[in-house]
């Protein structure tokens, strides 16, 4: 067989090591799901001249803007903005937040047109604020790609994509700190063994998960990165999710029960995913990343936004400091007769990333303001989301995480109905500490996404409800864009004058009388619980807190 044809800026002997070329040199297929699939199969891994010719398709298909640079335009400006300067002497573009630029199988000339080719995007797109990914981006494709012009070319027409639904890189600090959120409510629901790892051994967790496309875009060798780019290509950012994941479950498997290698686990994480070959092939993370059962893309993108929303309500857009999150839940100022500040932010850790920022607000204690049901609601109305938490008397500890306001519950009349959303989760901390999600997250087979509504922004993070009802519309995980096989898969809360409900379907998660001195629990099919605590209990305290914007103190 012929040697591979590489380009001028590849170094032929790192290529060799790095990617067998023993593949196919054509591919015929059409058809958007074959294409998926040949993609996931690696049919183009195998070749370098194929993935080449792929790229250029896929690239090429791209929806975008109606003027994109093209390469005529980079052969008019690259001398113009370089000068007489050296590639390798360039500074980097300033959205690019001092990544370093990998040089995966590149030689010193090729690691130069990097360089080049980031200066000529930044001329180009001056709305382009914040890009951290786009280095190995365009490490990447110079690879793959006849000269710089085309590589230039094929990197603006992923920036220029107009697709919305089609999103492709973050462009701006708001994304990018958004998606670093979206990630980590992802790790919360389905990687929750590696969750409690992270917060176990990190001082903030959230400053691990803001390193997730840097394991993706900088650590991870040419040989994963590039199969992740294949696939990446054809089904969009959801990709970059799955394999993130998949990654941090390798990490917990094999550093579980084993002594850190360094003070910093994100320093940790970095290093795995360097060295990822010795442990896990790229096949290999591909079939964990794709054996994750993630929600539909609208319900990622309603996330998405959601996180958005936040970030602008506390005038996060740019880069800036980040408070720690354990910080969030402080010692002098939380005081609580049920929890102790440990378990408080433990709890802390389990709520959506939009949230975990806000401070705790008490908003109802039984032991000040009475045993109660209607003075609960009164103090807990316009609150959303809050927090339940029950001590009875045998020293059991439980509660709930309720993402709706309990004025909702004035929608029924006065009879008992069920409103909220697939974030609420019921849990109990002693004698053991346990949580349970909504069931339709560990069993997504239940239900198909209702494809027809399209996304609206959720309800103000940290903040009473709004009455605007622009932000009542399609909050995340509504039970309403699910096919869902019968109603007591959504029995989140209710409220009536008499009771207290959380969870329905074959028994319920939790059950409180109107005098706040009864419940009881057991198994629902909304939560797919065993019982919190001792199924018939006498309550010894109650308390309601909310989430309050350190803005706002």
């Amino acid at each position: 067989m012929d040697p591979p044809g590489y380009n001028c800026f590849v170094d032929r002997d790192k290529m060799d090591a790095a990617v067998q070329d023993l593949g196919p040199k054509e591919l015929s297929c059409t058809e958007p799901q074959e294409l998926k699939q040949l993609a996931r199969q690696g049919y183009w891994a195998r070749s370098y001249a194929l993935r080449g010719k792929v790229y250029q398709r896929l690239i090429r298909d791209i929806p975008c803007r109606t003027v994109t640079p093209d390469a005529s335009v980079y052969s008019d400006i690259v001398g113009k903005i370089v000068g007489k300067h050296s590639g390798s002497s360039l500074p980097l573009p300033e959205f690019v937040d001092n990544t370093q630029v990998p040089s995966y199988c590149l030689n010193p000339r090729g690691e130069g047109a990097v360089r080049k080719i980031l200066l000529c995007i930044a001329n180009q797109f001056p709305d382009v604020s914040f890009c951290p990914a786009l280095p190995a981006v365009v490490a990447l494709l110079l690879h793959y790609s006849a000269d710089e012009a085309q590589c230039f070319e094929n990197a603006c027409r992923i920036l220029a994509c107009n697709d919305p639904s089609r999103k492709l890189v973050d462009q701006s600090f708001l994304a990018f700190e958004s998606s670093c959120m979206t990630f980590g409510d992802l790790v919360n629901k389905y990687c929750q063994a590696a969750h409690k790892l992270m917060v176990a051994v990190s001082e903030d967790v959230l400053q691990v998960y803001a390193d997730w496309q840097r394991w993706l875009f900088g650590e991870l060798p040419l040989s994963h990165f590039a199969r992740v780019f294949d696939v990446f290509l054809v089904e969009g950012y959801k990709v970059l999710y799955r394999v993130a994941l998949a990654i941090l479950k390798f990490f917990h498997k094999v550093r579980a029960g084993q002594p850190p290698e360094s003070d910093s686990v994100k320093q940790d994480i970095r290093t795995f995913v360097r060295d990822i070959a010795k442990t896990v092939s790229p096949e290999k993370l591909l079939e964990k990343a794709f054996a994750i059962r993630l929600f539909s893309r609208k319900e990622i993108q309603l996330l998405q936004m959601a996180n958005e929303k936040a970030l602008k309500q506390k005038g996060i857009t740019v880069k800036q400091k980040r408070q720690f999150v354990h910080l969030a839940v402080h010692a002098e100022n939380f005081h609580s007769e049920i929890v102790s500040v440990k378990e408080m932010r433990d709890i802390w850790s389990w709520v959506p990333e939009r949230f975990a920022l806000c401070q705790p607000l008490l908003l109802f204690s039984s032991l000040q303001h009475g045993y109660s049901l209607t003075r609960f609601y009164l103090q807990c109305e316009g609150h959303e989301p809050t927090l339940l938490l029950i001590k009875t008397t045998q020293k059991e500890v439980c509660g709930a995480y309720l993402s709706t306001d309990w004025s909702e519950r004035n929608k029924f009349g006065g009879k008992v109905g069920f409103f909220g959303t697939g974030e609420c989760f019921v849990f109990r901390l002693q004698p053991e500490v346990q949580r349970y999600e909504w069931v339709v997250i560990k069993h997504p087979e239940l239900t198909k996404p209702v494809s027809s509504e399209a996304p609206a922004a959720p309800s103000p993070p940290c903040r009473p409800v709004s009455s605007d009802p622009a932000d009542r519309l399609s909050p995340f995980l509504a039970a309403r864009h699910f096919n869902l096989p019968s109603k007591t898969e959504s029995m989140f809360m209710a409220g009536g004058n008499d009771c207290l409900i959380v969870g329905g379907g074959g028994g319920q998660a939790l059950y409180i009388d109107g005098d706040l001195n009864r419940g009881r629990t057991g198994h629902c099919d909304t939560f797919n619980n065993q019982p919190l605590c001792s199924e018939n209990f006498l309550i010894a305290a109650v308390e309601a807190w909310g989430f309050q914007d350190p803005d706002t103190q």
